[in-house]
């Protein structure tokens, strides 16, 4: 817990139905690229903050669990199909996928794993021509666009 009780991250799901809170900063965030991750994920690698479960509380709703290997259950919410965690199956730690946080940004992966199926191309995406939403849209479409995403915030 931090000195005021509160939790140092948060985040949830798209549709805002799963929250959950972090009480101390996750020191352990990785990149996986093995093919189970790409297929939970949908995308081409996941990005994963480790966390004690102590140190980790759902705090609206539960998840639900799809037990994708003998030793692990991956979390999503069953309503609007975000994939939220990876954890060993008994296990103490729970695996937070870093797109869930409220704040991104402040879970920046120091390590990789599953490289044996790390697609060639990832390596080369900061080098990709790249627009911003605006630009790709342009103001007028923008104006029209009504989001029903849970905000990043409680």
């Amino acid at each position: 817990m931090t000195e005021t009780g509160k939790p140092v991250l948060t985040g949830g799901c798209q549709c805002g139905a799963v929250r959950f809170a972090v009480m101390t900063a996750p020191t352990r965030i990785s990149i996986c690229h093995c093919r189970m991750c790409q297929k939970a994920s949908g995308a081409p690698f996941a990005s994963f903050a480790d966390i004690n479960k102590t140190d980790f509380a759902w705090t609206k709703r539960q998840p639900s669990f799809f037990r994708s290997s003998t030793i692990a259950e991956r979390g999503f919410c069953a309503g609007c199909g975000t994939p939220l965690s990876f954890g060993r199956i008994d296990g103490d730690r729970i695996e937070i996928m870093t797109g869930t946080f409220d704040h991104p940004d402040r879970v920046i992966p120091t390590r990789q794993f599953g490289t044996e199926s790390r697609l060639g191309w990832v390596v080369g995406i900061a080098n990709l021509p790249s627009q911003t939403t605006q630009q790709n849209y342009g103001p007028e479409k923008m104006a029209t666009i009504v989001s029903y995403q849970h905000p990043d915030h409680d």
